[in-house]
C-alpha cells in the first residue's frame, strides 16, 4: 500500500490536452483567436490560451480580480504604458487596474496565456460601464465560437 488517499474527496491534478479544446475566433473580439482552458464560474476565474493578430484592440477595461498574463510569441502592449510585452513576458495586473490592450502592426501572430480572476469592465470615454465579462461569460462566447467556426463544443474544459 502506498499511504496516498485516493478516494473521491482528494483533489486530483486535471489535464487539457491540444487536441481537447480547439481553437476558435472570439465573436467579442474579431481577429483574436482563442481557446479557453478553464472555467471555474463558481471561483470567478477563466483561464485561455490567445493568438491575437497585429492591430488588435481591446476597448478599455478595469478588472475587479488579479489577472496574470504571459507572452509566448509576438508582442502586445497597452495605449498607457511606454513597456511593451514581448515573447518571455510576465505581466501581473492587480485588482483595479484600468487599461487598453493594443497588438501593434505586423504580420507575427501573439501568442499569450491569460488567467483572470473577477469580473472585467469594459469602460466608455467617460469611464462609464458598457459591459462586463467573467468566468461564465467567457465559456458562453467560446461556445459561440465553436458554433460559428462549425466544430463540436468540447468537453475538456476544466470547470
Amino acid at each position: 500500500m502506498s499511504g496516498i488517499d485516493t478516494s473521491p474527496l482528494q483533489a486530483i491534478a486535471q489535464h487539457v490536452g491540444e487536441d481537447e479544446v480547439p481553437w476558435v475566433e472570439n465573436p467579442s473580439h474579431p481577429g483574436a483567436f482563442f481557446r479557453l482552458l478553464q472555467a471555474d464560474v463558481a471561483r470567478g476565474l477563466y483561464v485561455m490560451a490567445g493568438r491575437l493578430r497585429g492591430e488588435l484592440e481591446v476597448g478599455t477595461h478595469r478588472h475587479t480580480g488579479a489577472v496574470h498574463m504571459f507572452t509566448l510569441s509576438g508582442a502586445w502592449k497597452y495605449h498607457e504604458h511606454a513597456f511593451v510585452n514581448r515573447a518571455g513576458s510576465y505581466l501581473y495586473e492587480p485588482a483595479g487596474s484600468v487599461h487598453t490592450f493594443y497588438v501593434p502592426p505586423g504580420d507575427t501572430v501573439t501568442e499569450t496565456l491569460t488567467i483572470v480572476h473577477g469580473t472585467t469592465e469594459y469602460l466608455g470615454p467617460d469611464g462609464e460601464l458598457l459591459h462586463t465579462s467573467d468566468a461564465a461569460s467567457s465559456l458562453r462566447t467560446y461556445y459561440e465560437g465553436c458554433e460559428r467556426a462549425g466544430v463540436p463544443r468540447p468537453s475538456g474544459i476544466l470547470r
